[in-house]
């Protein structure tokens, strides 16, 4: 009996922990998708229903898929497109360098611009000071890349916020 207590606090504290982290991206705790849409963000019991809405339409998966249904998130594709960077380091320069290249055109897809080519110019001009030595860390490449694309709002770069 002390065990399923015990297992019942543990999930608690996990289901508050991640209904506060939710409801701080515009959803409650069962997340984005057509729930969060038709219930919103008002805590308690209602989640469950929402979270039954996400699950019986497959609303959360589509919508985390292609970026609707209230899952669409800046901050989320800021961080995706960082850790492509940061994880692409190599071929993302050689592409910079250039101006053009697949990790480029990934990069746009994933960051929301507009225009890849528009990127790639943008990269080789500044390619100095994104990649100013080979010690400089992958995070500091990634935070450099972010700064450059969202410096130039020509590139329209929808998805770093």
């Amino acid at each position: 009996m002390k065990k399923a207590a015990a297992s019942a606090l543990v999930a608690a504290m996990a289901v508050l922990s991640v209904a506060s982290v939710a409801m701080a991206d515009g959803y409650g705790a069962a997340g984005c998708g057509l729930g969060s849409i038709v219930f919103g963000d008002k805590p308690g019991m209602i989640q469950i229903l929402a979270s039954t809405t996400n699950s019986t339409f497959y609303t959360q998966w589509f919508g985390i898929t292609s970026g609707t249904s209230n899952c669409a998130s800046s901050e989320v594709s800021a961080a995706s497109a960082k850790a492509f960077v940061e994880t692409n380091r190599e071929a993302l320069a050689k592409d910079a360098a250039r101006g053009n290249g697949e990790t480029i055109s990934n990069l746009s897809t994933l960051a929301g611009c507009s225009d890849a080519s528009a990127v790639g110019a943008t990269l080789q001009s500044n390619f100095s000071s994104i990649f100013p030595e080979a010690t400089v860390s992958d995070q500091q490449v990634g935070q450099s890349v972010l700064d450059t694309l969202k410096a130039h709002p020509e590139l329209s770069c929808k998805q770093l916020g």
